[in-house]
């Protein structure tokens, strides 16, 4: 799944302690989430959703496999 947080995280110039404590997480876990490390628990998507006032579909995408 691809995601739009570090496109975000940087036109709203928050740094990445912001948005980790804004969102009661690691800064080493917002790094995970912008690098394709780490897919977050549906809880952490609602609240990033919420932080950047964006649907989770704006932020999160779902990329189906090709068989």
């Amino acid at each position: 799944m691809k995601n739009r947080l570090e496109e975000l995280r940087k036109q709203r110039g928050v740094r990445q302690e912001e948005l980790a404590d804004a969102l009661e997480v690691s800064r080493q876990t917002i790094g995970s989430l912008e690098n394709g490390r780490y897919n977050p628990s549906i809880l952490l998507a609602f609240k990033i959703a919420r932080y950047f006032g964006m649907a989770i579909e704006d932020i999160f995408i779902y990329e189906e496999e090709q068989v």
